[in-house]
C-alpha cells in the first residue's frame, strides 16, 4: 500500500506518523507473544520448567566493602574522606586556605 505524501498537510502528515508508530509497536507487542510461545513450546517439549532453566541464575552482585578513611577534616573530626570520588567542601577549602593533602592524613 503505498501512500502518496506529498498531497498531504501538516495535520495528516502527523497523524498518520503517530498511527505508524503506534502500529509499529503492535507488531513489536506481537512478535514477543510470538517469540515467548515459541520458547515455552519448546520448553514442554523438552519437559523442562522455566524455572528449572534459569535456577541459581540470579543476579551477580559484587559486594564492596566502603574504602578507609584517608582524610580527616582538622575543624571537625567528625568528618572524614577515603580520597575517592568528589572532594567534599571542607578538602577543597583546607587546600584553599594553604594546607596541603599530606597536612589532613589521618
Amino acid at each position: 500500500m503505498a501512500i502518496d505524501i506529498k498531497g498531504l498537510n501538516q495535520n495528516q502528515l502527523s497523524e498518520l506518523i503517530q498511527r505508524a508508530e503506534s502500529r509499529k509497536h503492535e507488531l513489536a507487542k506481537e512478535n514477543i507473544v510470538k517469540v515467548r510461545e515459541k520458547i515455552l513450546a519448546i520448553l514442554e517439549n523438552e519437559g523442562i520448567t522455566l524455572e528449572q532453566l534459569f535456577a541459581g541464575r540470579g543476579p551477580v552482585r559484587k559486594t564492596r566493602r566502603p574504602a578507609k578513611a584517608k582524610y580527616r577534616n582538622p575543624a571537625d573530626r567528625g568528618e572524614t574522606w577515603s580520597g575517592r570520588g568528589k572532594r567534599p567542601r571542607w578538602f577543597t577549602a583546607a587546600l584553599a586556605a594553604g594546607k596541603k593533602e599530606k597536612d589532613l592524613l589521618i
